[in-house]
């Protein structure tokens, strides 16, 4: 046996004979030094330690609300999507209403029609229905919606129809001013813009027209016309005076742009 061994011996036995011969009363006063001399490292452990259980908390909350927070956008999207539909539903709804009420209160035959395309070279010109001479309809045919002209009918198949548009400068229609004796000729205007706005001209009224904005003007329905008399073609936007006559910007009533569905007229009730 070596050296330390032989004092690593000697060490442990002195001290096993010192505690053994010490009273209780003085290992219970060490025992108590040595709790206080340790009691700030083991707060401090205990700290820590609930700190980080802390912490781990609040990370398992964080991770909560983000699956709360996106659970919560998506069913958002959902009512935002639902209510637009439901919104488009009653829009819907209310236009076939007022339509069907409309067709009831005409003194005309209405064959309901829907649009199925658009010249895309000449948007504002012309459209298709899906109405043709198997459903009655013929060349020259006005179409109306409830709140005004459309156009009429022009080339007619089978089964479609093409529309020539109030906002094309060819389609010509014999009109008034309702409320005064001013007669004249509404045609698109030539200008594209315009034409999209959905505002025509009214040509050949009198220099002296007393005319204000607002002024509804209607079918004349001349003899050979395409349009029985009384139909709404517009309002009145501005008067000009030219050299010759004058000339009044009317703003149509229907919204082209929009347009669905249209009434073609096939003859009286």
């Amino acid at each position: 046996m070596n050296r330390f061994n032989i004092a690593l011996v000697v060490a442990v036995v002195a001290v096993a004979t010192y505690f053994s011969t010490i009273s209780p009363s003085a290992v219970q006063s060490m025992h108590s030094g040595f709790m206080s001399l340790m009691s700030p490292f083991l707060r401090t452990g205990s700290a820590v330690q609930e700190n980080l259980g802390s912490v781990g908390r609040r990370l398992q909350t964080l991770d909560e609300l983000e699956v709360e927070n996106k659970k919560l956008s998506v069913e958002n999207r959902e009512l935002r999507a639902e209510n637009n539909l439901l919104t488009e539903l009653e829009e819907e709804n209310s236009r076939l209403r007022m339509a069907l009420d409309f067709r009831e209160r005409s003194s005309f035959k209405l064959m309901p029609a829907r649009i199925i395309s658009r010249d895309s070279t000449t948007w504002w010109n012309t459209i298709r229905i899906n109405r043709g001479f198997e459903d009655g309809v013929e060349a020259d045919m006005p179409v109306v919606t409830d709140l005004g002209i459309v156009g009429k009918t022009t080339t007619v198949s089978k089964n479609e129809a093409i529309v020539l548009l109030i906002t094309d400068e060819t389609c010509r229609i014999a009109a008034k001013i309702e409320g005064t004796r001013e007669q004249g000729i509404i045609t698109g205007l030539r200008i594209q813009e315009t034409a999209a706005e959905g505002l025509l001209q009214m040509n050949f009224l009198s220099k002296s027209a007393k005319l204000v904005p607002a002024q509804q003007v209607l079918t004349a329905g001349v003899v050979q016309g395409s349009f029985p008399p009384g139909l709404v073609i517009g309002r009145i936007k501005e008067f000009r005076l030219r050299a010759l006559d004058g000339q009044a910007i009317v703003e149509s009533t229907v919204n082209l742009a929009t347009l669905e569905d249209v009434f073609v007229l096939v003859g009286k009730k």
